[in-house]
């Protein structure tokens, strides 16, 4: 009998429930017994043991739905050493959860916060396997991560509508593109849905480059121009800040994001009509995508698998084309970032793309 728990963290994204669909069926497959606890709410569930036991039942029906049957929350990993209010170890409430239900391993979906504590975990001699789920796409260890190309076809929707309205007023758009720290999403996006100039955390943009790009497309003849702008996007003065700095000036920040910003200056620069459109949380939303619903149903697949052969301490990763055992201690802690120098930055530069450099 195989006792496995499991649990969805951090931010909700397409595809959690095809990844949980693809353990359970190979595990039911393999002919041996098996019993899953479905922790709610994220790592809340496991420390507080608020937990339900899961039959097939509850996995029908799931591969195209998205959001997570479980629930998910925010756990910081800076706070999972300091006690609750009421003065309870959490780390230790988790591991006693652990072993009074008497798991085999615990299942983790989640991204980079939810890694550093599954490693954590791992380190106080728990069995863990992860699956990298974010729509950002910026979990080292893996080329791709669930959720992110589903994400990636939202937003290029949301620019596909945007050129119309552009072209019909002879207007500048800025779509801001989920993205706080880094860019993929905004990038493959944006290339995707045709943008003109692409503005990500990775590439700190100059506004007067970006002006003369925008007044580059007048002369051509353009009449609108369209920016897909990473919510995380920054110029090359406030890069230049000290963290202490930009702290000071983001208290006092005005603008409802950085696209408000970006979109008042080329205004006052150009004279032209400026206008924000911010998909926001629609990019976690709705049905995942064809591509990430077979994505995480194999690495759901290979994750049983990896429960049936006792190997734990791995994340689910997915590297070359092939689907890889990545050692958690590699991967807590760490982005994975977009080069500058990448191959892709340069193709999108080849296509006159600009990033605002």
């Amino acid at each position: 009998m195989k006792r496995i728990g499991m649990l969805t963290s951090g931010g909700d994204c397409q595809a959690l429930n095809a990844a949980m669909r693809g353990v359970v069926k190979c595990l039911s497959c393999s002919g041996e017994p098996v019993e899953i606890y479905g922790f709610l709410e994220g790592y809340k569930g496991l420390i507080y043991g608020n937990f339900r036991m899961l039959t097939g039942a509850d996995f029908s029906g799931i591969l195209t739905k998205g959001g997570t049957i479980l629930g998910s929350s925010r756990t910081p990993f800076k706070l999972m050493r300091e006690p609750d209010e009421n003065g309870l170890d959490k780390v230790e409430a988790m591991k006693q959860n652990y072993y009074k239900l008497r798991l085999d391993c615990l299942v983790i979906l989640g991204g980079n916060g939810t890694h550093k504590t599954a490693n954590m975990l791992r380190e106080e001699g728990l069995n863990v396997v992860t699956l990298p789920k974010t729509i950002d796409n910026d979990l080292w260890g893996t080329d791709m991560t669930f959720g992110f190309q589903s994400a990636v076809n939202i937003a290029t929707d949301c620019i596909d509508c945007i050129h119309t309205t552009a072209a019909s007023h002879g207007r500048v758009f800025i779509v801001e593109v989920m993205g706080h720290k880094v860019g993929y999403l905004t990038l493959n996006a944006g290339m995707a849905g045709g943008a003109d100039i692409i503005l990500i955390p990775e590439i700190p943009y100059d506004i007067k480059k970006v002006v003369d790009a925008i007044n580059k497309r007048s002369e051509r003849g353009s009449k609108f121009t369209i920016l897909a702008v990473a919510e995380g996007a920054i110029s090359k003065e406030d890069a230049a800040l000290s963290k202490k700095e930009y702290k000071k000036k983001m208290a006092d920040y005005k603008y409802p994001s950085v696209s408000y910003e970006i979109a008042e200056k080329i205004q006052k620069k150009t004279g032209l009509d400026v206008r924000v459109t911010v998909p926001g949380h629609t990019q976690r939303g709705g049905s995942p995508c064809p591509y990430d619903r077979v994505f995480a149903s194999r690495l759901g697949a290979q994750a049983g698998r990896m429960i049936l052969n006792g190997e734990y301490g791995f994340m689910v990763g997915y590297r070359n084309r092939e689907i890889v055992k990545v050692p958690l201690e590699d991967v807590a802690g760490k982005l994975k970032m977009v080069e500058p120098d990448s191959d892709i930055i340069q193709e999108a530069k080849m296509l006159g793309i600009s990033f605002g450099d």
